[in-house]
């Protein structure tokens, strides 16, 4: 469908099912409905400062478009394909983001660490209201996982830099290669700013804690997506353990380095997968091999990884749990010939990064209802909170410590 015909497609629903099922809250009839594009863009402003982004990549048939009513009887509304044609013309026609700003906010200061979706977000809901911020990025570019995450064959670097510029041309200041622990501390921060937003993600590879797991060949996900430094996977065979987008952002990667083999080895059966359905797809077109209800219990190797054993599993039903669980098939064990391992397990904080914060059981930053940190003046959000993983919850997160943040400063 084209724009217009999605707009005639849209029923308009009064108890708007689709803005329940956007993280962000979207108000989705209204954006879709109107035909003035800048008016479009202006109220997705209200929500959210990423549409070209979001409307690229979020997981839709799960969130909005899950909950369309179209899409009960039949197909959804393409309300990602519209957010993200509204998004990219307001790039095309240099739209600015709307102000509101609040006089008495104009003379505050806040410090946003990371610029991530939770930080960029945070940093350009304060920034409408007219308050002074600055953002402190460890790397050269502003972005997180947006520019040292998600591959450009599935976001293109140029709509993320086009809508990065958007939240800067509010007047926020940058301080690039300035890293929490490292450069400066919170202390710095809180004796020069009137509060401050941490945002710096979560993607410390999380461990199996199998044996083999420290031989040479093996690497985080997370890191190798982050850091872009991979080995040479020519002629090699490549497993990616897990089933998210980390790991199918990892499998297509490797893949078009042009390795040999690449499987996904996933011990859930495929349904289960938190991977959104069009990765999964993507990944199994370019060839990428999935073995489904499989477990890795050892990698094998001198020094090096040269095999992983592998075992079967079955999915039963738990007391208590809602979600089948994976149960290892007894001698159903078995050996593969393997290069690289790469684990996409699941990530954790860098703890000595937010060693000065009271944490949860979990290990993330402790907040409380208004994203309030043990330090009074100090906000969190994104990852490093334990929020779900997905670039519109991460920056919904963002959003509701900006709204925190100026109600604390208006006291």
């Amino acid at each position: 469908m084209n724009e217009e015909e999605i707009r005639n497609y849209c029923l308009n629903c009064i108890n708007k099912p689709c803005k329940n099922g956007c993280p962000l809250n979207n108000d989705i009839p209204s954006f879709i409905h109107k035909e003035d594009l800048k008016e479009a863009y202006e109220i997705l402003c209200k929500t959210t400062l990423l549409p070209a982004i979001c409307g690229k990549i979020c997981p839709h048939e799960k969130q909005c478009q899950g909950s369309c009513i179209r899409g009960i009887k039949g197909e959804s509304v393409s309300i990602g394909k519209m957010e993200e044609f509204i998004g990219v013309n307001s790039i095309n026609n240099n739209y600015k983001i709307p102000t509101e700003i609040d006089k008495d906010l104009e003379d505050k200061k806040v410090a946003v660490v990371g610029s991530g979706p939770a930080g960029l977000t945070c940093a350009g809901f304060l920034a409408k209201k007219g308050i002074k911020v600055t953002i402190y990025e460890k790397f050269n570019e502003l972005g997180g996982i947006l520019t040292h995450g998600i591959p450009e064959f599935r976001l293109d670097k140029k709509i993320v830099n086009s809508t990065i510029s958007k939240i800067l041309d509010l007047g926020v200041e940058v301080k690039l290669n300035q890293t929490l622990g490292q450069d400066f501390t919170i202390t710095d921060l809180t004796s020069i700013y009137d509060a401050v937003f941490i945002g710096v993600g979560a993607n410390i590879p999380a461990k199996m804690n199998i044996e083999g797991e420290s031989l040479d060949g093996v690497f985080g996900g997370n890191t190798l997506l982050e850091d872009g430094k991979h080995p040479d996977y020519k002629g090699k065979n490549v497993a990616i353990i897990g089933g998210g987008n980390v790991a199918m952002d990892t499998a297509r990667t490797i893949n078009k380095l042009g390795a040999e083999k690449v499987y996904v080895i996933y011990r859930r059966a495929e349904e289960q997968m938190p991977a959104e359905k069009k990765e999964i797809k993507d990944a199994k077109d370019e060839g990428i091999l999935f073995l489904f209800q499989t477990n890795i219990v050892k990698i094998i190797g001198n020094e090096k990884v040269e095999k992983i054993e592998c075992i079967k599993t079955k999915l039963v039903q738990k007391e208590g749990e809602k979600r089948l669980s994976p149960v290892n098939i007894e001698n159903s064990n078995y050996l593969m010939d393997m290069d690289y391992v790469v684990m996409a397990t699941g990530s954790k904080p860098d703890d000595n990064t937010i060693k000065d914060f009271e944490k949860n059981k979990w290990g993330y930053i402790n907040v409380n209802e208004n994203m309030q940190t043990s330090i009074p003046n100090v906000f969190a959000g994104g990852d490093i909170v334990g929020e779900k993983a997905t670039v519109a919850f991460a920056a919904r997160s963002g959003r509701n410590a900006a709204e925190s943040i100026i109600e604390f400063l208006k006291t």
